[in-house]
């Protein structure tokens, strides 16, 4: 026996991490199983209605047979038949009786009907707003998860970050030594940069520039107006070129 306990513990145990681990498929169950509660307490429900129908059957057909007998009882006594009137009457007699009885089953089985409906729909009611409410239970429940997981990440996220200030301010180190390494070669470069033969080399291509011009203004006959004074060059001893005036 204490064996059996045992088992049963560790088996409920067992049973109650597994439902802690998917509640979900716990609350889907308890649907299922209101769901088939319904359908059994509706087939009770039907069948009492079926001897509510049987009741409403047998009032009619008394109520039939109760005219007949009172109609047949006139007829036999205004017939001054006695012996038949009498007769129906006694029968009259019984069949009211029985139709007083069953009146009374008809009206108590209605109300146990009615009663047995609205037993169900509060019940019925009862076990939905509890599902409903383990439902946003379970909504708030996961949503709570999913924030708290969400702020461990950010959290471990700010650690990493911090972290990484060592790293990053190396590397920052680097870049700027670097900076300055490139600096100061391009400032060497510059520095050792001959441009004398830059200047004599556009000097010389804005020299032919203007004598072409010259050329043109003089072959088309037209006055060209000084742009400044004449050039001179380190090449040929002194030798100016400007523009050709007509």
């Amino acid at each position: 026996k204490r064996l059996g306990n045992l088992i049963k513990g560790f088996f409920g145990l067992f049973v109650s991490g597994l439902e802690k681990q998917n509640p979900e498929a716990l609350l889907e169950v308890e649907r299922e199983n209101l769901r088939k509660q319904i359908a059994q307490y509706n087939q009770g429900l039907a069948a009492h209605a079926g001897l509510c129908e049987r009741l409403i059957t047998q009032v009619r057909k008394l109520e039939t047979e109760e005219r007949e007998l009172r109609a047949k009882t006139t007829a036999m006594l205004r017939a001054n038949n006695r012996d038949a009137a009498g007769q129906l009457a006694l029968r009259l007699q019984t069949i009211q009786r029985e139709l007083g009885e069953n009146r009374k089953q008809l009206e108590q089985a209605e109300k146990t009907y009615q009663e047995l409906i609205r037993a169900r729909d509060v019940a019925v009611k009862n076990a939905q707003s509890k599902i409903e409410a383990l439902r946003f239970s379970l909504d708030d429940l996961k949503i709570k998860k999913a924030t708290a997981e969400l702020t461990q990440m950010a959290s471990g996220m700010v650690t990493q970050i911090g972290g990484a200030g060592d790293t990053l301010e190396r590397l920052q180190r680097m870049v700027e030594e670097e900076r300055e390494v490139a600096a100061g070669k391009a400032r060497v470069a510059r520095d050792s940069l001959d441009t004398t033969g830059l200047h004599l080399k556009e000097a010389e291509q804005k020299a032919l520039e203007e004598q072409a011009l010259a050329d043109f203004a003089a072959s088309e006959g037209i006055s060209l107006q000084a742009s400044h004074p004449p050039e001179k060059t380190d090449e040929g001893g002194g030798k100016t070129m400007g523009p050709v005036s007509q």
